[in-house]
């Protein structure tokens, strides 16, 4: 699908807009515009900003210029599904894993849960369902809402129950508590889930950054700022993706809590990393 409105990226303008009454030094500017990549970003817009959707999807993973390898993606039966993974970078992760599935299921679109890097890249607004409030609030619609239209559909969905991306907690490289929702969401539309896990790392700079911001009580996610940067630094990796057998939907009953299947997926998903 393509539209003709292309979007480009202004640091500048973007600064003026959210802070209008100051002044902000130029050397702060440039050296966001250099984080970000706005340059290199403008460039592939100018060239791409009129896809949407999946090929908008395709052409960004092939910009970025990494790899794929999957294991056991070629063996699911057709169906309904619920991908839920691990999330160690926070952009390249679920552009990845979204399009390895589309591939293998090329009927079907994908919808992604997302709250990181992604949401704010217009060309994949409709393949998002925003789990934060932007923009309009999604067309005045109420996450339960939007979350209910999407596990109806029929395109497969992708998740990343920890909201976001992998930190180092205690000198380890941590994936984050997981959200209940997809177990729930997955039981009412009778989609079973399959366990995925992406093998990646962030670098040691953004873990910092991070540690240092939670340290001086700073709630404001600094870190994130560095997330394009990150995602550039991966350029010319290959990255393995492991997809786990489906699990039934029946199978999540009242022996436990929905917050404890969400913990056991999260262990599955684990697990697939350490085979």
């Amino acid at each position: 699908m393509s539209q003709t409105k292309t979007m480009t990226l202004n640091v500048r303008e973007i600064l003026r807009s959210k802070v209008p009454n100051k002044n902000v030094p130029d050397f702060l500017i440039h050296y966001l515009e250099r984080i970000v990549h706005q340059n290199e970003l403008n460039q592939f817009l100018l060239e791409y900003g009129a896809l949407y959707g999946t090929d908008f999807l395709e052409e960004a993973v092939k910009f970025i210029g990494i790899k794929l390898q999957t294991k056991g993606l070629d063996e699911l039966p057709e169906g309904l599904y619920t991908f839920a993974g691990n999330h160690p970078l926070g952009g390249i992760d679920g552009m990845s894993t979204g399009l390895a599935v589309f591939h293998r299921f090329p009927n079907r679109s994908i919808k992604f849960l997302s709250n990181d890097l992604l949401s704010n890249v217009v060309n994949l607004s409709p393949l998002f369902v925003p789990v934060n409030k932007i923009g309009s609030q999604s067309q005045h619609r109420t996450l339960p809402e939007r979350l209910k239209e999407a596990y109806q559909s029929d395109c497969q969905m992708v998740v990343f129950p920890s909201g976001k991306c992998s930190r180092r907690i205690n000198g380890k490289i941590t994936e984050m508590k997981w959200s209940k929702s997809f177990i729930e969401k997955s039981i009412e539309s009778q989609r079973d889930i399959v366990p995925v896990y992406f093998e990646g790392r962030n670098s040691n700079f953004f873990y910092m950054v991070a540690n240092i911001r939670n340290f001086l009580g700073i709630k404001t996610n600094i870190e994130m700022l560095y997330l394009v940067d990150e995602m550039f630094k991966q350029r010319g990796r290959t990255f393995h993706i492991c997809f786990g057998k489906p699990i039934p939907y029946t199978y999540f009953d009242k022996s436990r809590s929905t917050n404890d299947w969400a913990k056991w997926v999260r262990e599955q998903v684990l697990q697939l990393g350490k085979k």
